[in-house]
């Protein structure tokens, strides 16, 4: 199998259907494993990922999940690709199969024009043995081919049976709703778990969403805590002595590589503390995707979410937030239009993204106080919901409403996984680190000009507001540009941390954090909602930060 860069001159063979339904799986077994290349806008979930298949001559994309009960800029997107193909899969679940292909049948059927269409249906192994009957009955209704495989185990034989359907695909021969079934299938229910019960299935989906991230943040601090001493001693320090001479003859080239703000010397600091923690969250969230606990979390917690204006599937961002702000904004797409300004809030004021965490992690390990970062993030999710509470109304429960909530448990596959994972490191090496560097850079060049002394004399008054030294003023300022512009407080070995009190650091981090969101987070709201509504989400942390800030300093000094 070959594959290539995306090309527009192929035939196009667009996949849809509703959410959870295992495209993205049926993607990865055409593609053979590849990444892809993600068209519009990042994030797996609401993507629109394309490869070309070179032997096939055909260009494969993957489409975001379709919701039928309410609008979301995802399910235009998907539907938007359906006047760009050549030809359609249709994806629905076996388990489902009936309801499914009559809701699919009923959202895009007529919107098929001279398409040429087949159907798969997925979830073979968990499937009604009735459902291989029902694959005729379909063909001979539908006048197309209709597969049905196991996307997540999908061997070659079933690979290339599936490329005959596309090849074979032909219009539909009655695409009209309703589509009257020749066959009665019934429905396979996924089991039942303690996620299910009433009174119990809310605390203990928010333990285990606790856990999923508490885990893998603590791996990556012990990695992070072994690693920095020994490289500092075999690279960082080796590195800064060799360039000593050039200190005298270029100091400005000094302090842009080995100075305080060094791209060396606090770039180091920012890969050391981010990478390890963007590696573990990967694949914390991978396997959850892949078990299908995470759909069972998100189902669980919908009414408490609803309480303060989400519901269950719109926790899907805010979790993408641990990973990039950015990419969770883009993944609000999929939240239904009446919630996706409060999830996006949601996500600016307590969705710490990887690189936050790990530049947290690195100032409370530095200041001799790492464990100061367990009571940072339980407070950054209780004030962050209390904050959206404040600001937007609860839903009721039809306002909202999701589809396929109860997904299959089901053993991760190593292949799938390492597909994830990879995809969010391609993106924290070649997008997040290379702004990082540059940052690095701006800040050793307005520090040698005397700029960051004159910055933080001008907001002095709002730190010693809050019981802080004027001189973390800089740190303040370059976690607005961006959050892990917080390792800037690095400068000197921690020196600076250590001259400050416990509380003075658990404050300063939360007002860092929480001020305002990253500027290209802003930016990208802008893009997404509007100007105004960025300002308002702006405006309203701004303010929630200032007051909780003020209540924590209160209460602490």
């Amino acid at each position: 199998m070959s594959l290539s860069q995306p090309n527009i001159n192929l035939p196009a063979v667009v996949l849809i259907g509703l959410e959870s339904v295992g495209k993205s799986a049926l993607f990865r077994a055409l593609t053979g494993q590849a990444t892809g290349d993600e068209l519009n806008f990042r994030g797996s979930t609401v993507s629109v990922r394309t490869a070309s298949l070179i032997e096939q001559a055909i260009q494969v994309i993957d489409t975001p999940g379709i919701r039928v009960l309410d609008a979301s800029d995802t399910t235009d997107l998907a539907l938007t690709q359906l006047k760009q193909a050549d030809t359609i899969l249709l994806v629905a679940r076996g388990t489902h199969a009936q309801r499914e292909v009559d809701m699919l049948l009923s959202q895009v059927g007529p919107l098929l024009t001279q398409q040429k269409v087949a159907l798969v249906l997925t979830f073979a192994d968990r499937s009604h043995a009735q459902l291989s009957t029902a694959v005729q009955a379909y063909t001979d209704s539908l006048g197309i081919p209709v597969k049905l495989v196991n996307a997540r185990q999908m061997g070659e034989p079933d690979r290339a049976a599936l490329l005959q359907a596309v090849a074979t695909a032909a219009p539909l021969s009655q695409p009209d709703p309703p589509l009257i079934p020749l066959i009665d299938i019934p429905i396979v229910q996924p089991q039942t778990t303690l996620y299910e019960r009433p009174r119990w299935g809310a605390p203990l989906a928010l333990l285990t969403l606790l856990f999923l991230f508490a885990a893998p943040v603590y791996l990556a601090y012990v990695l992070a805590d072994h690693l920095q001493p020994l490289a500092d001693a075999a690279l960082i320090e080796p590195f800064v002595n060799w360039l000593s001479p050039v200190a005298t003859a270029a100091p400005l080239l000094y302090e842009v590589l080995a100075g305080d703000y060094g791209v060396i010397t606090l770039g180091w600091y920012s890969f050391l503390w981010a990478f390890p923690v963007v590696l573990f969250l990967g694949i914390s969230v991978a396997i959850t995707e892949e078990t299908g606990l995470k759909d069972r979390i998100t189902a669980s917690l919908d009414p408490w979410l609803r309480y303060i204006g989400l519901n269950g599937r719109d926790l899907i961002p805010v979790l993408s937030g641990y990973g990039c702000n950015v990419v969770a904004v883009f993944q609000s797409r999929a939240c239904s239009q009446c919630t996706r300004e409060t999830c996006t809030s949601l996500i600016s004021y307590g969705s710490a993204c990887s690189y936050q965490i790990g530049a947290t992690l690195s100032l409370f390990a530095v200041a001799g106080h790492p464990i100061l970062f367990i009571p940072y993030l339980l407070l950054l999710f209780v004030v962050g919901a209390i904050h959206t509470r404040i600001w937007y109304k609860p839903i009721d429960t039809e306002r909202g409403a999701t589809l396929n909530d109860r997904a299959f448990l089901q053993k991760p596959s190593w292949g799938p996984i390492t597909w994830r994972v990879r995809t969010v490191l391609k993106q924290f090496i070649w997008e997040a680190m290379p702004i990082f560097l540059l940052m690095c850079a701006i800040g050793a060049i307005l520090n040698e000009i005397g700029l960051l002394t004159w910055i933080a004399e001008g907001v002095s008054p709002l730190m010693r507001w809050f019981g802080l030294p004027s001189e973390v003023a800089t740190g303040v300022i370059f976690a607005i540009i961006r959050k892990d512009g917080l390792l800037i407080l690095n400068q000197g070995s921690g020196t600076l941390l250590a001259s400050m009190s416990v509380s003075q650091i658990f404050i300063l981090v939360y007002l860092a954090s929480t001020l305002t969101a990253c500027l290209v987070t802003l930016w990208t709201v802008r893009q997404e909602l509007g100007g105004q509504v960025a300002l308002k989400i702006a405006g309203q942390q701004a303010l929630t930060s200032i007051l909780s800030t003020s209540f924590l300093a209160l209460i602490l000094t």
